[in-house]
């Protein structure tokens, strides 16, 4: 089973990492259009389509890739002083809750947006001579297909720390805010606290 995991943990990983090069891309592009625009007078009218279509692709492809990095935006502070059961009945009830009809409604509506968009050919209409943007709706049923598998894995994380007590091992362990930290600073300030606090009668 952890084999199981750390597997599409690395699959997540992976194509989070390739899909984060379209922030090179998207530099390198927009800098060109500014020089091409104000310095040689040729603006470029499809710039404006592809850099939302990056940044959308940038966006969707991520979320499978923090949810194994477990970097979605949680209230730490509480969240960290749980003990890992607490954590895992939360979590567990938010997934099933929230999680799974969202990301299920994703793919699915996903897949027949992208169908709809390849079958007529699909071209943005902002501009007159728009880019095609059918690929780009083809990785709204792919996110939600990494996303659903990544959300699986969570699940079956969160039900073996029901049964142990301790959250199995992922391939890299990321957290935003160092919750053993913390927990060190709130004792350390508890314990300097009580050690400058006057005794009476002294």
């Amino acid at each position: 089973m952890q084999r199981f995991f750390l597997t599409v943990d690395k699959i997540s990983t992976w194509l989070g990492q390739l899909a984060a090069w379209a922030i090179v891309i998207l530099t390198v592009m927009i800098c060109w259009e500014v020089f091409s625009r104000y310095a040689l007078g040729t603006p470029h009218a499809w710039v404006f389509d592809v850099q939302i279509m990056l940044y959308g692709t940038l966006f969707m492809m991520a979320g499978a890739y923090t949810l194994a990095k477990n970097g979605h935006v949680r209230g730490d502070i509480l969240y960290g002083f749980m003990a890992p059961r607490t954590q895992a009945f939360f979590d567990l009830v938010l997934y099933i809750v929230f999680f799974v009809p969202g990301i299920l409604a994703l793919a699915w509506a996903g897949y027949s947006y992208a169908g709809e968009s390849w079958a007529i050919n699909e071209h943005s209409s902002i501009s007159a001579d728009g880019p095609p943007i059918y690929p780009f709706k083809a990785v709204i049923p792919i996110a939600g297909v990494l996303l659903s598998l990544q959300g699986l894995v969570e699940i079956l994380r969160c039900v073996i720390c029901l049964q142990t007590g301790q959250w199995p091992s992922r391939e890299e362990d990321v957290e935003e805010v160092d919750v053993e930290k913390l927990k060190a600073m709130v004792s350390h300030g508890d314990d300097a606290a009580a050690t400058a606090m006057p005794v009476k009668g002294a």
